[in-house]
């Protein structure tokens, strides 16, 4: 009878070594065949939505998995940071809003990120125009009404809620303000679920928002919307006059969704990202469900991520620099 002889303890330290080499490697294989897509935000956003929506049939075009990694706070500074240090491969991406990359170098004078030179520029995903809303309560039927009102108003300023100072909804009030010459009081929220909580509770007059985040109250009833801040209507509510049809020029806001890699990412996979990117929010399921909830789907070049980067942060500078708007 022969005995197996048991593995002398060089045996085993070389077994545990090649295991944990296998392992890293594998491991290191696993991470370069995915790609993580960081959202600013927290699980259940409107941010977050369209990355979910978009995920699954991004992963399909891109033929490895897609890993949709919330990393909220800072106002996108940490999300921003991750994706700066990160190696400039195409794996690591960032579903940013506009506020984080054309609003907050004006606003934030020690940002710790520089849109225009730490990104890459892949492709518009979605926009969202702000739509100005009342409460159904009132005796406004669209914008002009709003206007003609707060314009006899001289005792008390007719009052506009924002998501918070800064925010694309409260630039939206200021270009109605300065088209209409009004003197509207800004009332900043910490976020908009307040703002139409208490909008909804006639606290305040009226509140411009994304149109996804209205969609209910605006079918339900309880919202009466108002006037587009768009250079054209909306496919979901084109019953809606813009502002500029009422004749109100340059109240034109929208708080558009984009992908940016770091800096250092060849224009070739920029441009091979931004081509999945289109197809997968065009597949007929994804592009239903994102425009169901009120966004318009875009994808687009990077070039043209480029040109709407640079037009916004000019527009948006002006305005902050104009009124002299800070951060609370």
């Amino acid at each position: 009878m022969r005995f197996q002889a048991f593995p002398s303890a060089r045996q085993w330290l070389h077994a545990a070594l090649l295991g944990t080499a296998l392992g890293c490697a594998s491991s290191a294989m696993a991470q370069s065949d995915m790609t993580r897509l960081l959202v600013a935000f927290p699980p259940g956003g409107p941010v977050d939505f369209i990355a979910r929506s978009m995920s699954q049939q991004l992963a399909k075009e891109l033929g490895h998995p897609v890993i949709v990694e919330n990393k909220p706070g800072a106002n996108g500074a940490i999300a921003a940071d991750s994706v700066i240090r990160s190696a400039p491969d195409g794996k690591t991406l960032w579903l940013t809003s506009v506020g984080a990359v054309a609003i907050n170098p004006a606003l934030y004078p020690k940002l710790n990120y520089k849109p225009a030179s730490d990104l890459v520029p892949v492709s518009l995903v979605v926009n969202n125009v702000e739509i100005m809303v009342v409460n159904a309560q009132t005796s406004f039927k669209d914008g002009k009404d709003f206007v003609q009102a707060a314009s006899q108003r001289k005792d008390k300023p007719m009052t506009m809620a924002s998501s918070g100072t800064g925010s694309v909804p409260h630039l939206a009030a200021i270009q109605l303000n300065e088209s209409a010459g009004l003197n509207l009081m800004h009332v900043p929220y910490k976020g908009a679920a307040p703002a139409i909580t208490d909008l909804m509770a006639g606290h305040v007059d009226g509140f411009f928002g994304d149109i996804p985040g209205l969609v209910g109250a605006i079918d339900s009833g309880k919202f009466r919307p108002v006037g587009i801040a768009s250079a054209k209507r909306s496919a979901r509510y084109p019953n809606v006059p813009t502002f500029d049809e009422l004749g109100y020029k340059g109240v034109d806001s929208n708080n558009w969704y984009a992908v940016f890699a770091p800096k250092g990412t060849s224009a070739q996979v920029a441009a091979s990202l931004s081509r999945a990117i289109h197809a997968a929010l065009h597949a007929p399921d994804v592009q239903r469900k994102i425009e169901a909830s009120g966004a318009e789907v875009v994808g687009s070049s990077p070039e043209a991520l480029a040109q709407q980067l640079a037009t916004d942060t000019e527009k948006w500078t002006a305005i902050i620099r104009r009124n002299r708007i800070t951060p609370d």
